[in-house]
């Protein structure tokens, strides 16, 4: 077999991963995605016993994706709030290819796969929020009197608003920038004062660049 080609349990984990990216798990169904792949369900069922294990098998693909650009933030940035800053391109470009139902879809009808989000959540990224918020205390650039345990945790729950709907649907509201601004209003809690300019450079520098990309196009 060429490297160019997937092997059909690939290709069936992506075009699922695809579908339910566009329109949420539940919208999706094992025909759906047998028709957009042009195999019969049958063929499906070979590989991934129900939905169920084509839920877990797309989930633990995000998860594993999620902890590389993790640690791609951090290896690439030059203190922690930079490390934030990145977090934010990551959030923009991710939330242009998610409907914020997945999350929704995941807790109410695959609770295997959604458990396993939680534990994802409550554990390796509550450590790299954690190392994040000691980054920025170390450097000056956080205020010295934060709790640390108690900020971390307070992230990555309000980081879920962005995926409730009824607090901000998708009609009106778009999900990347939700993701951003509750993400900056979180950043803008932390900051000293050496933090706060470091941040304003930092968002004049985007703008230029997004200004400079504008002109170039």
């Amino acid at each position: 077999m060429s490297t160019n080609e997937t092997l059909p349990k690939d290709r069936i984990r992506q075009k699922a991963d695809e579908l339910f990216m566009r329109y949420g798990i539940r919208s999706v169904s094992m025909d759906d995605i047998a028709s957009q792949l042009g195999m019969s369900k049958k063929t499906i069922y070979q590989f991934y016993s129900d939905k169920d294990e084509l839920v877990d098998a797309v989930v633990d693909t995000h998860l594993g994706m999620m902890e590389g650009d993790c640690t791609r933030c951090h290896e690439n940035a030059a203190n922690a709030v930079e490390e934030i800053m990145l977090t934010m391109d990551y959030l923009a470009d991710m939330g242009n290819n998610i409907n914020p139902m997945v999350l929704h879809d995941l807790e109410k009808f695959h609770f295997r796969a959604f458990d396993k989000f939680q534990k994802h959540k409550n554990q390796y990224l509550y450590q790299v929020m954690r190392d994040n918020i000691e980054w920025g205390i170390n450097e000056g650039l956080y205020r010295a009197d934060i709790n640390t345990d108690i900020l971390a945790k307070f992230r990555l729950e309000t980081a879920l608003l962005a995926f409730n709907v009824d607090v901000y649907p998708p009609s009106k509201y778009h999900f990347s920038d939700v993701c951003q601004a509750i993400l900056e209003h979180f950043l803008y809690g932390l900051v000293s004062q050496k933090g706060y300019t470091l941040v304003l450079q930092y968002q004049d520098n985007r703008t230029n660049k997004l200004i400079k990309d504008a002109k170039t196009k």
